[in-house]
């Protein structure tokens, strides 16, 4: 028998909890070794306790005993861990907890696979002592005594089986959830029981049941959509670590989002490494007939994508978090609010971050762990689709059908690998007594939305830069020109060597050879990326006509890494004087797109790149400078961005300044003229296309009071931004032009 031991002497009653014969035969033989004291023996459920409860004195021990089985591995694959599919793995269930009718059969070919696990005792005074006085007193040793016998059972099975039970009704019954909502209907004047029915139909539609049938049921039918289409790369170091805090606080993944399958990937990964399973946040949108019944009791809670003015729902939310986090259950969701359409990190939302702040603040737990997530995709199949919206292409609304079509596609080839890393968690309780009175709103949120910006840093700080990224910078550096396989590798390798010195991660080592160079450029031919002409000496690889935005999603997955060294770049064109200014600058033009850190920290960093260019920049020639240097990337970085942002600022310089603009028809104008720019040669590449691109754009002329309607003042301001782009744009080009120059000097041809 596993568990703990009994107290010698005292009178016993045990719950039993069992669901076969096989089951109460194992656990009637245990408790034949306690006949030598009193036990009393019944169900585990109230109404069967409330008698023997009423009987017992209070120093009668209370315990509860169950039958745990542990998982069996199918043959040949014990170590087999979340890599290529197998359907075999479709009904993992079988491996643990047999069906009741095989159950004999199981323990006749395994004898130790079923073994009796007892709860910790406790008195029926310390029981006594412990209620609250909210419902029947044997409900509630009945709810310990199941709780006590999940954490025994872990013991067997590990801790990937960890379920939450019973929570709406215990979420109900909790005096502070009473207490919330009766000050709440005091404040809406609104019928206390009225109140009470909406909240108990709000968490009716949040609670997830993680049922463990369920989700290996869901892990099985889902799994190949991902396992058949990459190999997985896995921070083991930062899951140890990971482990370890989660033994004494509940941790919140926060994952960046570039495909449907991220949750499925982290799932997979966490399971592999006994961690409980996440509750999954989603939409309310993906929970469509027949996958999102079956979802919820696999542990994703769907919830609705705005909440308006419903305090109810808020109410039910912040309590749902608040009981999971206190019971050290793990949550999950990608605070960008939808894929990304262009590869880099969108701007992180902070609204669900607040009813986590919530539980830290009204010590329902004592602190909450935040860990950035990056999950990274050699490639996506479902890029191209991303990429058509951003052209204007209205999104594929989800459902049956359309999950049947993805998951068509995403078995049919292998597509590499996908990287999963976990940066440093971070403290919320340190993050907001850091901050200022959490009884201020504004400066509440201003600390939760610098805890969501470190999160997105951290993030991009284990993000690596994969080699299909690489290359795709190489190509997309070169407007409507084609590059040998060599041509390729020469701009790669000052890359690799940039990231190796800066230790920053990447999987490019294979592109130090001709062999992996070429093995990347093959793959992305055969996604129809790039096209290969092998007409002539040698095979010369260009990106195919309209796949621009797909290859700059996955070159935009790695650009943060060279940020800081495009601005440097191109603060060396600036005069000597005012090299400082200009830094800052270019930080404010591109703070709706890349993150940064504090002034003085954005300061030390950009001086870092700027001495890497020349210990003496303040003073040195800029053009002489980069001439001489191994690597200019700031065309590569940035130029689809700031030409971007100069088709909104020549659009917003255009209109007249009374008459207001309209996003959707705004944007659908700067994609037309967007394209009118391209063909008369003023934007380097089709990428800087993007809806996405000039919505970010747009945003930060909102920033800067451009876009509300006003008088001739404000045609001047736009006129003076739109020559402040132009600038930008402009040096850009020029380092671009050195670069070809350079190159051209190396080798004997432009690049």
């Amino acid at each position: 028998m596993t568990g703990v031991q009994v107290p010698d002497g005292a009178d016993l009653i045990v719950l039993v909890d069992v669901a076969s014969e096989t089951e109460r035969k194992l656990v009637q033989a245990t408790l034949t070794g306690l006949a030598d004291r009193p036990v009393t023996v019944a169900p585990l459920r109230g109404n069967a306790l409330a008698e023997p409860l009423t009987d017992a004195d209070p120093d009668t021990v209370v315990t509860a005993v169950r039958v745990a089985w542990a998982p069996r591995h199918p043959a040949g694959h014990e170590e087999e861990g979340p890599r290529r599919g197998r359907w075999s793995r479709a009904a993992p269930s079988l491996r643990r907890r047999p069906p009741g009718l095989l159950q004999k059969r199981a323990l006749h070919r395994d004898p130790d696979r079923a073994q009796v696990v007892l709860a910790a005792p406790a008195t029926v005074a310390d029981l006594a002592g412990r209620w609250d006085g909210t419902g029947a007193l044997a409900d509630f040793v009945a709810q310990q005594a199941a709780l006590a016998l999940d954490r025994a059972e872990r013991g067997v099975v590990g801790e990937r089986v960890k379920v939450p039970r019973h929570v709406a009704e215990a979420i109900e019954a909790s005096p502070d959830f009473r207490r919330e909502l009766a000050s709440l209907a005091e404040r809406m004047e609104c019928p206390e029981e009225e109140l009470r029915a909406r909240a108990a139909a709000a968490l009716d539609g949040l609670v997830a049941a993680v049922d463990p049938a369920a989700v290996e049921v869901f892990t099985g039918m889902f799994r190949p959509l991902h396992s058949r289409a990459w190999d997985v790369q896995v921070d083991t170091a930062g899951l140890a670590r990971l482990r370890e805090l989660n033994r004494r606080h509940p941790l919140v993944f926060l994952p960046s989002h570039r495909s449907y399958v991220d949750p499925l990937v982290l799932a997979d990964v966490l399971s592999a490494h006994d961690f409980p399973r996440n509750h999954v946040l989603g939409g309310d949108n993906l929970a469509f007939w027949p996958v999102g019944p079956l979802a919820k009791r696999a542990g994703i809670v769907f919830i609705r994508r705005s909440f308006g003015d419903d305090q109810v729902y808020k109410l039910a939310v912040r309590e749902y978090f608040a009981f999971l986090l206190s019971k050290r259950f793990n949550l999950e969701w990608y605070m960008e609010g939808g894929r990304s359409r262009t590869g880099k990190l969108r701007p992180p939302r902070h609204g669900l971050l607040r009813y986590v702040a919530d539980a830290v603040e009204r010590r329902r737990v004592d602190d909450v762990l935040l860990v950035p997530v990056a999950i990274t995709y050699d490639q996506l199949r479902e890029v191209s689709l991303m990429a058509a919206e951003q052209g204007g292409a209205a999104k594929r609304g989800e459902g049956l059908s359309w999950l049947a079509s993805y998951a068509r596609e995403q078995v049919s080839t292998p597509l590499g690998t996908v990287h999963v890393a976990f940066a440093e968690p971070l403290s919320l309780a340190a993050a907001l007594e850091a901050g200022a009175d959490p009884a201020d709103p504004d400066a509440r949120r201003l600390t939760l939305q610098k805890v969501a910006f470190q999160v997105a840093v951290g993030i991009n700080s284990v993000t690596p830069a994969t080699a299909t990224a690489l290359v795709t910078l190489a190509l997309l550096g070169v407007r409507d020109r084609a590059l040998t396989l060599g041509q390729v590798r020469r701009v790669v390798e000052p890359l690799l060597a940039y990231l190796d010195e800066r230790e920053l991660p990447h999987s490019g080592a294979a592109l130090r050879t001709f062999r992996g160079v070429r093995q990347v450029l093959g793959t992305l031919a055969g996604q129809g990326v790039v096209t290969v002409y092998d007409g002539g000496e040698e095979p010369v690889h260009a990106i195919e006509r309209g796949q621009h935005l797909v290859a700059a999603f996955y070159r935009n997955s790695a650009i943060h890494h060279f940020v800081d060294r495009a601005i440097a770049e191109l603060v060396m064109l600036a005069d000597p004087a005012d090299r400082w200014d200009e830094a800052l600058r270019l930080r404010d033009q591109l703070k709706f797109e890349f993150f940064f850190p504090e002034r003085d920290a954005y300061r030390e960093r950009i001086g870092a790149e700027l001495r890497r260019l020349d210990p003496e920049w303040e003073t040195a020639d800029g053009r002489e400078v980069l001439c001489r240097v191994p690597l200019l990337v700031a065309h590569r970085v940035l130029r689809s961005f700031v030409d971007a942002q100069l088709v909104v600022a020549e659009r917003l310089a255009a209109r007249d300044p009374r008459t207001p603009v309209v996003d959707a028809e705004f944007l659908a104008e700067c994609g037309g003229m967007g394209q009118q720019m391209l063909l008369q040669g003023r934007l380097h590449g089709p990428e800087s296309l993007s809806r996405e691109l000039f919505a970010t754009a747009l945003q930060l002329a909102g920033n800067l009071d451009l876009v509300d309607p006003g008088r001739e003042e404000l045609a001047r301001r736009r006129q003076e931004w739109a020559a402040q782009v132009r600038d930008v744009v402009c040096r850009v080009v020029v380092i671009d032009e050195l670069d070809a120059a350079a190159r051209r000097e190396s080798v004997g041809v432009e690049p």
